[in-house]
């Protein structure tokens, strides 16, 4: 397969994936419902771009006015960024099925905003206690991934190899993909300081 090819072929992998979601209503609603990932939300992200200039494709929302982003090619693939209602963004992964991957995972939101500022082994340790919180909240927590990640030809990874893509993802944020709105205001970073919740801790 040529060089061209491949590309186009990686480019078309973000398209398939939406098309698939919008056409299979199971998946639809299950994405949307248990983790906040809904096509219908696209109003969330209007008027932010790139501090580059380059444009930012919204196609999802989250339940709190937070917007999922597809970035322009680059080699050959179309990164993800998100900006959440409280003006922090960034990037989240290298490509949809990245994201994806990530977003059923994991609780990616919280493990990011218990972080220390982005400390991987900070991020372990968020991302363990949030297992156990969505395990509680959610007894089928585990049977969704499963459904999704089959029906969308996604992995289900170990949640500590997702902590680690994701930290590595939100880590290039600068200089590419900082998020500002249309009047040239920089999004903080998605990294939050503190350790774990400020009220009780993890309980």
């Amino acid at each position: 397969m040529s060089v061209a090819v491949a590309i186009v072929c990686v480019l078309a992998s973000s398209d398939h994936l939406l098309d698939l979601i919008q056409n299979t209503p199971d998946v639809y609603d299950l994405l949307r419902a248990s983790f906040e990932f809904d096509l219908e939300r696209k109003q969330c992200g209007e008027g932010l771009r790139l501090a580059s200039g380059a444009p930012l494709e919204v196609i999802a929302g989250d339940f709190a006015g937070g917007a999922y982003f597809l970035c322009s090619e680059t080699g050959g693939r179309r990164p993800v960024v998100f900006a959440n209602s409280e003006g922090e963004g960034g990037l989240i992964a290298d490509d949809l099925a990245d994201a994806l991957e990530i977003i059923i995972g994991l609780g990616w939101q919280d493990c990011l905003r218990f972080s220390g500022g982005g400390d991987v082994e900070v991020m372990q340790a968020s991302a363990q206690h949030l297992e156990g919180h969505l395990a509680r909240d959610n007894p089928e927590i585990a049977e969704e991934r499963a459904r999704l990640a089959a029906a969308l030809s996604l992995r289900i990874l170990p949640v500590a190899d997702l902590v680690i893509r994701l930290q590595a993802a939100a880590s290039r944020t600068q200089p590419d993909y900082v998020v500002t709105t249309e009047d040239g205001e920089a999004y903080d970073p998605l990294f939050g300081e503190y350790s774990e919740p400020r009220h009780g801790g993890w309980r």
